[in-house]
């Protein structure tokens, strides 16, 4: 299934019915009076977090969505039906814009969260409600008010408690492999993964009361320039931000321009640059693919060197397990903390 993580559409609430002019006509009752109903509202569009959803595929090929308009009044003092709403079910993480003044209406985090986009417009009153002491018989009733109509758009960042970056082939798809059972994409190249993957982890926690699981989301390997949307990196970056700690992987790489240490700055600088609010969060540095030899011999040295900056450097391998218990424990007891 494609993941689609933007959208827009146009949504458009029902119109209220029409108030009724009518008149009470019944043997033996010659002044009878007014008894036109009114007429019922339109239906609101509103907005339904779907915890079985993760994309907005199904969203995405569609450019309108309208909800019933309301019946109008009749006769006999019979009031009109009400426009059915119409809802809208979306992934948990889903906000919701005003492209008309880019206003964030509304995000949705939990299954069964609702809210209204556009509003439905109110029934028209009959012609009973404007009876007077002098005007006994008004000819006259309420139009429906019409439903609000708006431009939206949407997007969609992943729920996770920690988020997995790193430059691209660094080996986070293989890494998320390992510890849970999502299955990612995984190949010897850049940019095996175009979308987010989450996976769910499970972890013997030394303390009973502390949680034995966490959500892990492997984000799309960054480039430098992600911040300023290279490589789609705004869309990648976005699926940051509701986690509450990061996981950053660096690696020796065969590519003579690449430098463990170096990518760790450049990644660096584009969280900086995309929000100062994720660059401060929580963060835990690992030396991937320890089953290599090149990393084992060269893991001393950048361990002296990250230490230099104040940064603990683990050394993991998602092939051979090494090192991804002890870490995965020290991400639980970070989000306990």
């Amino acid at each position: 299934m494609r993941f689609i993580d933007e959208c827009t559409l146009t949504v458009r609430a029902g119109r209220g019915g029409n108030g009724c002019i009518a008149f009470r006509r019944e043997k033996y009752v010659p002044f009878g009076g007014p008894a036109g109903g009114d007429g019922g509202r339109g239906g609101d569009v509103v907005f339904e977090g779907d915890g079985g959803k993760t994309s907005l595929l199904d969203l995405s090929h569609r450019t309108h969505l309208a909800a019933d308009d309301g019946a109008p009044g009749q006769g006999k003092d019979c009031y009109g039906r009400g426009g059915q709403d119409i809802t809208v079910r979306v992934p948990l993480g889903t906000r919701v814009w005003d492209v008309s003044n880019d206003q964030l209406l509304f995000e949705i985090t939990a299954p069964g969260e609702r809210h209204v986009a556009a509003r439905g417009g109110r029934g028209g009153r009959g012609n009973k409600h404007f009876a007077t002491s002098v005007d006994r018989a008004p000819r006259r009733a309420e139009p429906g008010g019409g439903g609000e109509e708006r431009r939206l758009r949407l997007e969609l960042s992943v729920m996770a408690d920690v988020g997995l970056l790193g430059f691209p082939n660094v080996g986070k798809s293989t890494l998320v492999r390992s510890v849970s059972r999502a299955r990612p994409k995984v190949a010897d190249y850049p940019f095996t993964t175009l979308v987010p993957s989450l996976g769910v982890v499970g972890v013997n926690h030394a303390d009973p009361e502390g949680r034995s699981s966490f959500v892990l989301a492997d984000i799309p390997g960054l480039i430098p320039g992600a911040s300023a949307g290279a490589g789609l990196g705004v869309q990648f970056l976005r699926h940051l931000e509701r986690t509450r700690i990061l996981l950053h992987l660096v690696t020796l790489d065969a590519a003579p321009e690449r430098e463990p240490l170096e990518d760790y700055r450049v990644i660096r600088e584009e969280l900086g640059r995309y929000d100062e609010r994720l660059a401060s969060l929580p963060e835990i540095v690992a030396l991937s693919k320890a089953d290599l030899t090149d990393v084992r011999e060269g893991y001393t040295e950048l361990r002296r060197r990250f230490a230099e900056r104040g940064i603990e450097l683990h050394l993991v391998s998602a092939v051979s397990h090494q090192g991804l218990e002890p870490l995965m424990r020290k991400l639980v007891t970070a989000l306990d903390g």
